[in-house]
């Protein structure tokens, strides 16, 4: 059994020109990329595997972000099956100051993989707070098709 705080993963970027769309806003599938490295270290340091992206609920783009901008993104495990890890992601644009603004979110199932790039189990996940419960039954529930967003 690992704790939640065992693989909780930052990542930090400042947006230059080069990660921009023609409306000098983040280009939205660069920062599916970075939001999917995130979850991808999160779940293997939990697994000690490589790992997979096999699914993304939830994505959703609720602000924009600008050149210059500090990205902070946030990645922790909220659910785990035999093989499977539902990893939520934050991404925050970060003020000079240190205050957060929300601007995405998303869960991404990921599966650990052994020698032979095949499904292997994984450790389970001790879950501390309520709020861990929580995300864990959010998790149950939207696997089981009940929730489709966060």
């Amino acid at each position: 059994m690992k704790r939640v705080a065992d693989s909780y993963t930052t990542q930090v970027q400042l947006l230059t020109q080069a990660n921009l769309n023609g409306y000098n806003r983040l280009f939205g599938g660069q920062l599916m990329s970075w939001m999917d490295i995130v979850a991808a270290v999160c779940a293997r340091r939990h697994s000690e595997r490589n790992v997979t992206t096999v699914r993304v609920d939830g994505l959703e783009f609720r602000a924009p972000a600008h050149a210059n901008d500090t990205l902070a993104l946030t990645a922790h495990l909220c659910y785990v099956g035999r093989s499977s890890m539902d990893v939520c992601v934050h991404v925050y644009v970060e003020a000079l100051c240190g205050g957060r603004t929300l601007i995405n979110q998303a869960h991404f199932t990921m599966v650990a993989l052994d020698e032979n790039e095949q499904p292997t189990p994984v450790p389970g996940l001790l879950l501390e707070t309520d709020q861990q419960r929580a995300e864990w039954q959010e998790a149950v529930a939207r696997r089981k098709g009940e929730i489709v967003s966060l």
